[in-house]
C-alpha cells in the first residue's frame, strides 16, 4: 500500500506521518509513505509511484488541493483521497469530487484509525500472514561421536530406556542421549505418534497390531520391530487408525 501526503505545512506531514506508523489498521499491512509539499512535487511522485492513498490538504499556499482532485481522473488508476485540512467548510466539495473521507486538523489518532479502515476496506487489503518457518523433512541425531541426517519419514520407531534414546530406521538403529520429548517436538507430522510413555512410532509404518495383556496392543512394525500400547494410548491409537 502506497500512501502520499500533500501537506505545504512540514509539521503537519511529519506528525500525519507519526499517526500513520503508530496505526494498528496498517500495523500487519506492507506499506510505503510519501511526501509533497506541492502540486508538483505530488505530480511527480503520482507518475513514479502507483500510489493507493492520498491525504490531501486543501490549502497548499497559492494552491488548492481540488486542483490535484481534478487532474487524478487523468490518471489510468484512481487513487482514494482523504482530504486533510484546517477548514470544514469544503467538507461538501470534498465528497463531491469522491473523497473517501475529511478529516480536520489537529489530527487525531483515533479519527485517523477510522479513515484508514475505510481506506483498507475499499481497497480490499488483508493484513500479510505471519510467515511460519519451514518445517524440515531431515531429523539431525547427535550421537556420541557424530551427528547424522536421515529422512523423518524413515523413521520407524523410537523407544527410550533407561536414559538412552533408540530411533529406528527400516536397517539401522541410532542411539542418543536425546529425550523422546525433544523427538516428539521434531515430529510434528501427525502420523508420528507417542503410543506409551518410553515410545513414539511412525503410524504409517505400522505392520500389524496384535492384542497384548490388560486389554492393550502390540505393534509389529516394518523393520520387525515390536512396540507396546500403554493403556492410556489405546482408544487415541485407535481413533487414528479406525479400529
Amino acid at each position: 500500500m502506497k500512501i502520499l501526503l500533500v501537506d505545504d505545512e512540514p509539521l503537519a506531514r511529519t506528525e500525519l506521518e507519526y499517526l500513520l506508523k503508530q496505526s494498528r489498521v496498517l500495523a500487519q499491512l506492507d506499506y510505503q509513505i510519501f511526501q509533497a509539499e506541492d502540486l508538483k512535487e505530488a505530480q511527480t511522485v503520482l507518475l513514479k509511484d502507483r500510489i493507493d492513498l492520498i491525504f490531501l490538504d486543501i490549502s497548499l499556499n497559492e494552491e488548492n488541493g481540488f486542483e490535484l482532485a481534478d487532474e487524478l481522473k487523468q490518471l489510468s488508476y484512481s487513487p482514494l483521497i482523504i482530504f486533510a485540512t484546517a477548514y470544514d467548510e469544503y467538507a461538501v466539495r470534498a465528497f463531491n469530487v469522491d473523497a473517501l473521507d475529511y478529516v480536520l486538523k489537529p489530527f487525531e489518532q483515533q479519527r485517523i484509525d477510522q479513515a484508514l479502515s475505510k481506506a483498507v476496506k475499499t481497497l480490499h487489503l488483508e493484513a500479510e500472514p505471519e510467515k511460519q518457518p519451514p518445517i524440515s523433512e531431515m531429523l539431525s541425531i547427535e550421537l556420541a561421536d557424530r551427528n547424522v541426517l536421515i529422512k523423518k519419514d524413515d523413521l520407524v520407531a523410537a523407544e527410550i530406556s533407561e536414559g538412552v534414546l533408540t530411533i529406528s530406521t527400516l536397517n539401522t538403529d541410532y542411539t542418543t542421549k536425546k529425550t523422546l520429548a525433544w523427538l516428539k517436538e521434531k515430529m510434528t507430522d501427525p502420523k508420528f505418534m507417542q503410543v506409551h510413555r518410553n515410545a513414539l512410532v511412525n503410524l504409517e509404518r505400522v505392520k500389524e497390531i496384535q492384542p497384548w495383556f490388560n486389554h492393550t496392543s502390540l505393534l509389529i512394525m516394518a523393520n520387525g520391530q515390536k512396540v507396546q500400547v500403554g493403556r492410556s494410548f489405546q482408544k487415541a491409537l485407535g481413533q487414528k487408525l479406525g479400529i
